[in-house]
């Protein structure tokens, strides 16, 4: 292997563990601590934990090092209390982002106390907190960035706002696609990534997304899926809404489609039908293709009917059929 290459290696590692099954919390923590100190290593070294913590370890984890930036997904069904900060800890950015329940930081003593609670995010820059001490079933996304490369744009300033902030929903697009990717990626695919963490990491401490960058484009058109996967059925779907929701033009909305190969409308219509194709396959009581129509905002059954068998090779009467064998559908067309 060339020193690129080998530099990529030592430059990544990740794991994923689930000490929430029966009889795995005794395990569980031992578990987390090596798979974090192996993968991750001294950089993003871990506090000391309580007794309470270690002895019912119930957590589902994830961790992905992408060079000086780790990536983290914790769900933790027990709270989680730390007790004492770890030693020699690198100077260090960090970004909480909370889904579900709270996570509470300890800071030096003119700082205080800071709670993100479910639904929120905060940015921070001033050393490793004093403690940490979550709630029962809080899930929460961590991500340690380079304080040389963040430290001068947030200064002494703790950034909070929304979780579903564009900024954020673009960063989180793209730690998502990094803990699926890392195993695979290429040298050059980690830097890229690197770099694209650190670029949507100054999104959120700017609070604008810089729709010239390139190398955004993967988050932003992933960003705009996740949204739309969540808004199908909406009449207000559109290239249009995506954009403002994300705060880019629509312009930049569709050159990051064009990255990935596909247009923000053709992604629109091929997850309406592939939704419209799950529900052919349901038991009784299945929705009529007019009513699949309607649902799914095609403008009436024929145009459903045409886009369908378009895709699928069959026509929504004929795929049901198909699929389920002796049984009746309306023949509403």
């Amino acid at each position: 292997m060339n020193s690129t290459g080998a530099e990529a290696e030592g430059a990544r590692g990740a794991f994923a563990l689930d000490s929430t099954a029966p009889g795995a919390a005794p395990r569980g923590f031992n578990a987390f601590r090596s798979e974090w100190e192996t993968q991750l290593g001294d950089g993003f070294r871990l506090p000391a934990f309580s007794a309470a913590t270690t002895g019912d370890f119930r957590v589902r984890s994830r961790g992905t090092k992408v060079g000086d930036v780790a990536i983290t997904d914790l769900h933790g069904v027990s709270a989680v209390r730390t007790a004492g900060t770890p030693r020699g800890v690198e100077d260090q950015v960090r970004l909480y982002v909370v889904r579900r329940g709270a996570w509470t930081l300890g800071s030096p003593p003119d700082r205080g106390e800071h709670t993100v609670s479910a639904g929120q995010f905060m940015l921070r820059h001033f050393g490793p907190p004093t403690h940490i001490d979550t709630a029962p079933h809080t899930t929460a996304k961590i991500l340690f960035l380079p304080s040389a490369m963040l430290g001068p744009l947030l200064g002494n300033r703790i950034i909070t706002g929304s979780a579903d902030s564009p900024e954020v929903r673009l960063l989180v697009a793209h730690t998502n696609m990094v803990h699926a990717t890392m195993a695979d990626l290429s040298p050059a695919g980690v830097h890229a990534a690197h770099s694209s963490l650190i670029e949507l990491a100054k999104a959120v401490a700017q609070s604008r997304f810089d729709d010239m960058e390139p190398r955004l484009a993967p988050a932003l058109a992933q960003a705009a899926k996740n949204l739309a996967d969540s808004q199908l059925a909406d009449p207000e779907l559109s290239p249009t809404m995506l954009a403002r929701e994300l705060n880019v033009s629509v312009r930049t909305l569709q050159r990051a489609f064009a990255t990935v190969g596909e247009s923000v409308t053709a992604y629109i219509r091929h997850r309406r039908l592939e939704e419209a194709r799950l529900a052919l396959t349901a038991g009784p009581g299945r929705p009529s293709v007019s009513e699949l129509a309607a649902h799914w905002q095609f403008a009436d059954s024929s145009h459903f009917i045409r886009a369908f068998k378009k895709r699928y090779g069959q026509t929504p009467t004929e795929y049901a059929r198909a699929t389920g064998p002796g049984r009746r559908f309306p023949l509403d067309r």
